[in-house]
C-alpha cells in the first residue's frame, strides 16, 4: 500500500464508460442501467472530457412531460435528444495526482457522485466515485499504525515516548510529552493519515 496521502490514481476505476456527443438519450439510459452508474463522460476528439450527463440531466424530459412549467434551460434540456445537448458542461474532473481528500471537497462543493479522472489535457483516465474514495478505510488496523509509528511518531524529537494503538480504525496516543502545544499538531498529523476514523489521547505532560 502507497504512503499517505492517496491519490485519486490509487482508488480510482481505469475500466470507464463514456459516450460521444452524438449518443442518443435511450442509448445513455441503457448504458447507466447495464453499468450500474448515475453519470457518463462525454468525450470530444481523442478522448477529451467535455462535459457529464448524469441521471439528473435525463431526468428533466420526465419532470416536464406534461407541463409548460420550468425555465428556458430546463424545458431546453428536457427536449434534448443527444448527449450534447444533454450534457452538463464544462465536466467538474480531477487529476490522477489530486490526493482522496482534495477529490472528496470538490465532489462535496460541486454536489457530483463521481468524477471523471482526466490528464493534463483533459483526456479521460478514469472514475473515481464516492465509494472509491471510500476505500481508504479498508486499511488495516496494524497497517495504519505502523504508518502512525513511521511517519509522524518516529520524527518526533528524541525524549517523546509516545506509543499509538489502533482498534477499528480509532487511533489512541499514550505517553508523555514535554508541552500541550504539541497535542494539536500531532493530532493533525495522525488524522491525515490515511483510513483513521478517529483519534484518542491518553496522555501525560512533563
Amino acid at each position: 500500500m502507497p504512503e499517505s496521502p492517496y491519490s485519486v490514481s490509487d482508488v480510482m476505476t481505469h475500466t470507464v464508460v463514456a459516450v460521444g456527443t452524438k449518443a442518443s438519450f435511450k442509448q445513455i439510459v441503457e448504458l447507466l442501467d447495464e453499468w450500474k452508474v448515475s453519470a457518463l463522460p462525454v468525450l470530444a476528439g481523442e478522448g477529451r472530457v467535455i462535459g457529464v450527463v448524469s441521471e439528473a440531466d435525463l431526468l428533466a424530459k420526465e419532470e416536464f412531460r406534461d407541463t409548460d412549467r420550468g425555465d428556458l434551460a430546463e424545458r431546453v434540456k428536457a427536449g434534448a435528444l443527444t448527449a450534447g445537448d444533454l450534457m452538463s458542461t464544462p465536466a467538474v474532473t480531477a487529476h490522477a495526482d489530486a490526493t482522496v481528500a482534495e477529490a472528496a471537497r470538490i465532489m462535496a462543493h460541486r454536489h457530483v457522485k463521481r468524477l471523471p479522472v482526466v490528464d493534463g489535457v483533459g483526456v479521460l483516465q478514469g472514475v473515481v466515485s464516492r465509494s472509491d474514495l471510500l476505500k481508504v478505510f479498508l486499511r488495516g488496523d496494524e497497517e495504519i499504525a505502523d504508518e502512525v509509528r513511521h511517519h509522524v511518531l518516529d520524527v518526533l524529537p528524541p525524549g517523546d515516548t509516545l506509543k499509538a494503538s489502533v482498534e477499528d480504525g480509532t487511533v489512541t496516543l499514550s505517553g508523555s510529552l514535554p508541552e500541550r502545544g504539541l497535542v494539536p499538531v500531532i493530532a493533525r498529523a495522525v488524522r491525515s493519515v490515511e483510513g483513521v476514523v478517529d483519534v484518542r489521547l491518553d496522555l501525560s505532560y512533563r
